[in-house]
Formats: C-alpha cells, sequence, structure tokens
C-alpha cells in the first residue's frame, strides 16, 4: 500500500511539474556528454595520456637519430670503424684475448 501511494504522488509530480523533469534529463544528458562524450573529460585525459607517451617515444627516437647521424658522420675514420668493428661483431687483433660481458637484461 505504501509503495502504490509513493507511486502516486511521483505520477501527481510529474504531471504538475512537467518542466523541471524535461530539465532534468537535459541536464542528465550534459552530464553524460560532458564526462563520456567524443569531446568530453575522459577522451581529453585519454589522449592527453597518450600525446606524452608519443612525446617520449619521439625523444628516444631522436636520440637514436643523432647517435646514428654520429656514427655515419665519423664512418670514414680507421679509428671509428675499427671501434664499430669491436664492438658489435666482436674481432680482435691477433694476440688479443676478447672479454664479453653480458647484461642480464640481454
Amino acid at each position: 500500500m505504501n509503495v502504490k501511494r509513493t507511486l502516486l504522488q511521483g505520477w501527481e509530480y510529474l504531471r504538475h511539474e512537467p518542466r523541471k523533469i524535461v530539465l532534468f534529463g537535459v541536464l542528465l544528458v550534459s552530464l553524460y556528454m560532458m564526462l563520456f562524450g567524443d569531446f568530453g573529460i575522459l577522451k581529453r585525459l585519454q589522449m592527453e595520456a597518450e600525446y606524452r607517451q608519443l612525446l617520449q617515444e619521439e625523444q628516444r627516437t631522436q636520440a637514436v637519430l643523432h647517435d646514428n647521424a654520429l656514427r655515419i658522420k665519423n664512418a670514414r675514420n680507421p679509428d671509428s670503424i675499427e671501434k664499430a668493428a669491436r664492438e658489435k661483431y666482436n674481432f680482435r687483433k691477433p694476440g688479443e684475448t676478447l672479454f664479453l660481458i653480458v647484461s642480464p637484461s640481454e
């Protein structure tokens, strides 16, 4: 009986105050769009996090490019050729002993 009376009171309120209900509905839809829509706050936070990640990746790529540019610049220098051969290909001179140190991350 109590539930029936509450429902009837709610129905009477809706009949007498339809503008408030429409306004409340518009407010709810607007709030939903501000939070979860294509131009909402959550989408913006996600895009900013992706932007920061891309900036870090760009910085790493620029560092690699800079190192490669220096390596290319010094490619004709015999000392740099020898250094690259020793580091990358583990070359050694006759009579030398080669020690390889492997880090745990490799």
